[in-house]
């Protein structure tokens, strides 16, 4: 063999190798592929992320700066009532989240705090 043809095959093994490099090592074409749709995925996840943050931070800012917010909210989270008022639970038959049979039970009252 003469020093151009083990030239080559040296040349052709090298490019063969930066080829399958190419194509299946790390910063391959299905590397890049796949790390793009981890991107989206995450650009997503930040975009339903900012817009939460959005909504709390108008929630909150809605809060601070109205009484009838907050009196809303103490009203349908935690349940509270004012001074005076009764409250009535009405239970549709037909809604299925409804118990079977209703059971009276003694209501608690809620804890004192200082």
């Amino acid at each position: 063999m003469n020093m151009t043809r083990i030239l080559f095959w040296i040349l052709g093994l090298l490019v063969l190798g930066l080829f399958f490099r190419l194509w299946v090592g790390p910063g391959s074409y299905t590397d890049i592929w796949r790390l793009q749709e981890k991107i989206e995925d995450q650009q997503v996840q930040n975009d339903e992320q900012a817009e939460k943050k959005l909504r709390l931070q108008m929630d909150v800012n809605n809060l601070s700066s109205e009484d009838a917010a907050v009196e809303s909210h103490a009203r349908s989270e935690l349940g509270m009532v004012k001074k005076g008022e009764t409250f009535y639970q009405v239970i549709l038959k037909s809604d299925p989240k409804a118990p079977s049979t209703v059971q009276e039970q003694p209501a608690k009252a809620p804890p004192y705090v200082e």
